[in-house]
């Protein structure tokens, strides 16, 4: 479940990073996508509180 250093999800290349800003805390923070300003990017403590609820 754990990735090693320098290696993708499925073995593959890393995932590219882009800097973002946490819409809750403003703290900077890396996201693997491109942050288009429609949504709110969260860092990783943030989203915590807020992704949604599994079953």
């Amino acid at each position: 479940m754990y990735r090693e250093e320098g290696r993708g999800r499925y073995g593959g290349a890393p995932r590219e990073m882009h800097k973002a800003t946490c819409a809750d805390c403003g703290k900077e923070c890396e996201v693997p996508f491109v942050p288009n300003g429609t949504k709110p990017v969260y860092c990783r403590d943030c989203y915590q509180q807020h992704r949604p609820k599994r079953f």
